[in-house]
């Protein structure tokens, strides 16, 4: 090998050298940029593990608070119960009278409730009635008024506010000169709410040909192909009825619905807003006015 091919040999085998060693440069600068990344990202990732735990330890707070919340939740809902309960049971020597044109009791409220209630139940009080007190519901209207005020009455005696109710239901509403007169027992608002919500279904009853009834303070007893069943809540009853296909209502039939009545004083708290009512549904009255405050 000659001297020229020599020279040339080494300076390709210098060039060759060179390049890789650029190349090697240039990974070094890239291994350089990604070791720079990669602290970067551990940064990210415990930034993001601090902010996981954080977020854990809030959420463990605000299920705490969850819990709490729930507890105070179920605390007010036991305590609406009780509440409603005290009304309810504050309001059992109470009656209402609605349709009794306004001024009509003069300047004696209680006089003249003794003669009207003993002229439209045709009862004979013996003690005479007695009231605790009675009066107007609501900011005075004009005689011309076509929906008086009701009047709300307390009486002395329980068992005679129970014939009036009775007396009510078997024979009311009363006509009194060209007024429709109403005699209803006195609920607390959200049992009232209860009552209408009730009997805003008895179409629906009498579609599906169940028997029924509304019983003191707000409960509500089906029969169905012999099965009976109590509600205390117009959902859950709504429910219960959205179960049954309709039936077409034959019109010859003389199988027809009815309402059955019941009454009792035993009243027990259930965990729904509404006062429960522990009576077998055959023995007492029913109250189908839905009178609301």
């Amino acid at each position: 090998m000659s001297d020229k091919d020599h020279s040339t040999t080494m300076e390709r085998i210098l060039q060759e050298i060179t390049t890789v060693s650029r190349r090697i440069e240039g990974m070094d600068a890239s291994i350089t940029s990604l070791t720079l990344e990669t602290k970067s990202m551990r940064s990210d990732i415990a930034g993001f593990q601090s902010r996981v735990m954080g977020l854990e330890q809030r959420m463990g707070s605000l299920e705490a608070q969850a819990n709490a919340s729930q507890d105070r939740d179920q605390d007010l809902l036991y305590l609406r119960i009780k509440l409603t309960d005290m009304e309810d049971r504050s309001r059992r020597e109470n009656i209402r009278l609605l349709g009794i044109p306004e001024n009509e009791e003069g300047t004696d409220m209680q006089a003249f409730l003794s003669s009207t209630l003993s002229k439209l139940t045709s009862l004979d009080f013996d003690p005479p009635l007695e009231f605790q007190r009675a009066h107007r519901v609501g900011p005075k209207r004009s005689e011309k008024s076509s929906k008086p005020r009701p009047i709300i009455a307390c009486l002395l005696r329980h068992n005679q506010t129970r014939q009036i109710l009775q007396a009510a239901r078997s024979l009311g509403p009363f006509r009194v000169d060209q007024h429709d007169i109403r005699i209803t027992a006195d609920y607390s608002k959200e049992t009232n709410e209860h009552r209408k919500a009730f009997l805003a279904l008895r179409p629906r009853h009498r579609q599906l040909e169940m028997k029924y009834g509304l019983f003191d303070p707000a409960r509500m007893w089906v029969t169905k192909s012999g099965v009976s069943k109590d509600f205390y809540n117009p959902e859950e009853l709504r429910l219960f009825l959205d179960s049954f296909q309709p039936q077409p209502m034959d019109s010859t039939s003389t199988n027809r619905p009815h309402d059955i009545t019941g009454d009792n004083e035993a009243h027990t708290l259930v965990p729904r807003l509404i006062i429960a009512d522990t009576s077998n549904p055959h023995t007492g009255q029913d109250d189908h006015d839905g009178i609301t405050r």
